[in-house]
């Protein structure tokens, strides 16, 4: 019983370590965004936007990331989001000055373009949308 409890306790301390680690390298890579924030192509201050980094290899980018971004963009209309797409494959530079590791990434940016928030791999479309509701007005 003992060595179970222990085990137990371990698992848990690399759990949050891990946690922990996850939740430091998201404010390192936002705080890389905010230097990086004056250089976004097409960018239109005033509006918030979805920084979002693809590939053109890339299947769930293709097949849930971009449809979700699309219809989350129908919904709220064109003139309240922004939805920029950078393909990282043909800038590996903004890739890196973002901090990108992976795509999809995508960066809630505020009415300045600063980012708010980042999201690692796919994210859905209502988690986007809360992540905006402070920003957008529908």
């Amino acid at each position: 019983m003992t060595e179970v409890f222990i085990r137990l306790v371990w698992t848990l301390a690399i759990a949050g370590i891990g946690l922990g680690l996850y939740w430091l390298a998201s404010k390192a890579i936002l705080r890389r965004g905010q230097l990086a924030s004056s250089h976004i192509p097409n960018y239109h201050k005033g509006t918030p936007a979805i920084l979002y980094f693809t590939t053109p290899d890339c299947a769930p980018c293709k097949t849930v990331q971009r449809p979700a971004l699309e219809k989350l963009q129908t919904q709220l209309g064109a003139e309240h989001l922004q939805v920029l797409e950078v393909n990282a494959a043909e800038k590996p530079e903004m890739a890196q000055e973002w901090g990108v590791m992976s795509v999809p990434t995508t960066f809630i940016l505020d009415l300045e373009g600063h980012p708010l928030h980042v999201n690692h791999g796919v994210t859905r479309e209502d988690k986007l949308l809360r992540q905006l509701s402070d920003l957008v007005k529908e």
